[in-house]
């Protein structure tokens, strides 16, 4: 079957009489996805959040997992541009910030894995961790709680899995609606 040149042209002119008979519906359309894409991915009053050190729970975690984490979840989290800033734990500037939330993570689950296992086979060898992730105000109002999930299951290092669960903490976060910040005090 042989296509026309003219094929494209003919489509673009229906696009413009399209849009020539019914003006006002672009303006409008376009508004609404501003107004979405604004209160989902970047809210007019933005939040900044703290990101305390991992609580390892009672669970027997490596100190080099708990560093690894609370290293990915300040990377992750300034990658998603859902909040104004990203501060580390002990951060003397957050006293400053008006609309502060805090994250705090805690570990509920570890499984151990091992790179050797995963090489040779893919049924066993995963490492696995479950953490509780909270995003509180500084009055210890919950707005976000959540049980995560990071592993690695194939190929990679164990520590891939902290990275993919700060991933996971990452996208929940801005994948979830948060109430947007009480306005500025004068």
């Amino acid at each position: 079957m042989k296509v026309s040149k003219r094929v494209p042209l003919v489509v673009a002119a229906v696009i413009v009489a399209i849009t020539a008979a019914h003006p006002a519906q672009l303006p409008a359309q376009t508004a609404a996805t501003k107004s979405f894409y604004a209160s989902n991915n970047s809210p007019a009053a933005q939040w900044s959040v703290q990101v305390n050190k991992v609580d390892p729970g009672e669970v027997s975690l490596e100190p080099s997992f708990q560093i690894a984490i609370y290293e990915g979840l300040l990377e992750e989290l300034s990658k998603t541009k859902r909040f104004k800033q990203v501060l580390r734990d002990g951060d003397r500037n957050a006293a400053d910030v008006s609309d502060l939330l805090i994250l705090r993570t805690t570990v509920q689950k570890y499984t151990a894995g091992s790179e050797t296992q995963r090489a040779v086979t893919t049924v066993s060898g995963a490492t696995k961790l479950t953490v509780r992730s909270q995003l509180c105000t500084r009055d210890n109002q919950i707005i976000l709680d959540r049980t995560v999930n990071g592993n690695v299951r194939f190929l990679g290092g164990n520590l891939r899995a902290t990275h993919n669960l700060a991933r996971n903490i990452a996208k929940t976060i801005k994948d979830s609606a948060l109430q947007e910040p009480s306005p500025s005090r004068p």
